[in-house]
C-alpha cells in the first residue's frame, strides 16, 4: 500500500514543472543520494543495480534528460539511443549475459510505475 501511495505521489508531482525538474536532477544524482550500487554513467545515461532485484542480474538504465516514456521521445534523440545501446552491449559483454540470455525491457503507459523513461536489463530466472 505504501509503495502505491509513493508512486501515485511521484506521478502527480511529475506533472508540476518545478517538481519535475527536481525529479530529473535527483535522477542524475541518484548514485550520490541513495545507497545504490552504481555501475557507471555517460553524458546522457546513468545505470546501476536495482535496489530490490527480482532477477539475479537486474540493472536499471535512466536517461539524465527529461523523457517521461518511450512514446514521448524526440525522434532527434539518435545520439541518446545510440549511447543507450552501446552501453547495453558493453554490459552484456562485461557480464557475459549472451551465454545465459538477457532481456532489455522498457515499460510505458499503465505498466510504467515511475514517471521517467527507464530501461531494465535483466538476466536469470
Amino acid at each position: 500500500m505504501w509503495k502505491n501511495g509513493v508512486i501515485e505521489s511521484c506521478r502527480y508531482l511529475a506533472d508540476i514543472r518545478p517538481f519535475r525538474e527536481m525529479l530529473i536532477w535527483g535522477l542524475s544524482q541518484i548514485g550520490n543520494l541513495l545507497p545504490m550500487r552504481k555501475i557507471g554513467e555517460t553524458d546522457s545515461l546513468i545505470y546501476f543495480y536495482h535496489p530490490q532485484p527480482v532477477y539475479p542480474i537486474y540493472i536499471l538504465l535512466l536517461p539524465k534528460k527529461d523523457i517521461r516514456d518511450l512514446s514521448r521521445i524526440d525522434l532527434g534523440e539518435g545520439e541518446f539511443l545510440w549511447n543507450l545501446f552501446v552501453t547495453v552491449r558493453e554490459l552484456i559483454e562485461d557480464l557475459h549475459l549472451e551465454v545465459g540470455g538477457y532481456r532489455l525491457i522498457v515499460d510505458g503507459g499503465d505498466y510504467q510505475e515511475f514517471p521517467q523513461l527507464h530501461f531494465h536489463l535483466i538476466s536469470g530466472e
